[in-house]
């Protein structure tokens, strides 16, 4: 299927519609905005042709929306935590879309300090940080969930990804967990929902099924700098290997592991 242009980074992505899709084909994932995503996050939504941006579900303190974990360029195994100091107006009842930073241009100070602390010595850091300037310049927005969705969207524009971003809130769809990832996943045409080991020991088919929307395991590999990608941000990746090998990799994946492509 011949995938569209992401959305500008100034665009937003409730200007897209169900009119500007394609019909039944392709891969879609649902994912949370996370906050300089892990590397297995990214391979997840590189593989797909759609990403529905879950913004519309109650905000996780203990998740990854605000958060990440950067790894020292030499050693992988020691991290440190980056957050964006986040203020719930609701309560915890708050959702993803309505938190709020606290400071905003503290935070953003703090963030782009902490990743040259921790980048800026690998050879590949002057395209590193040429594409997280706009991730830096939405924390004018003052919304965490911004800068958690463009922090994916820069890096997915870095590794060329040619698919499409939309948000959960911008979509219909019927109450229900399962009920509605499938309605969501219809909203945008695509045949198969590109589910992670994680999300499938909750997952009921049957929904999906009804829609004749097949569902995709992506089980990314282990070993190697997979070995960490679950846990670290993928900056760490990215900032050893550059983004042209990160970007073959995450290809090789998509391309020959027929348990995505076959549903599909």
């Amino acid at each position: 299927m011949p995938r569209t242009n992401p959305s500008s980074a100034t665009a937003s992505p409730a200007a897209s519609s169900t009119r500007d899709l394609p019909a039944l084909d392709g891969l879609c994932a649902i994912h949370q905005p996370n906050f300089l995503p892990r590397l297995t996050t990214l391979a997840k939504l590189f593989a797909a042709d759609y990403w529905i941006v879950l913004d519309d579900v109650q905000f996780t303190r203990r998740d990854h929306q605000h958060r990440a974990r950067l790894a020292a360029l030499d050693d992988p195994a020691l991290h440190q935590w980056l957050t964006i100091p986040t203020h719930l107006p609701n309560g915890r009842p708050t959702l993803i879309r309505d938190a709020l930073i606290d400071d905003a241009n503290l935070a953003r100070r703090r963030t782009a300090g902490m990743l040259r602390q921790h980048y800026a010595a690998s050879p590949h850091w002057p395209a590193l940080a040429q594409a997280l300037d706009p991730l830096l310049d939405t924390f004018t927005t003052g919304r965490t969930t911004k800068v958690a969705e463009m922090s994916t969207r820069v890096l997915l524009d870095l590794l060329g990804w040619q698919g499409q971003i939309l948000t959960s809130s911008s979509l219909p769809a019927r109450p229900g967990r399962s009920v509605r990832l499938a309605d969501l996943a219809a909203a945008t045409g695509a045949r198969a929902y590109l589910c992670g080991t994680g999300g499938m020991t909750y997952l009921d088919p049957a929904p999906f099924a009804a829609q004749n929307i097949a569902v995709a395991l992506f089980r990314p590999p282990t070993t190697g700098i997979w070995s960490s990608g679950w846990r670290i941000s993928a900056l760490w990746a990215l900032a050893t290997l550059g983004p042209q090998d990160i970007a073959a990799g995450f290809q090789a994946l998509t391309v020959h592991d027929t348990r995505l492509r076959a549903a599909a």
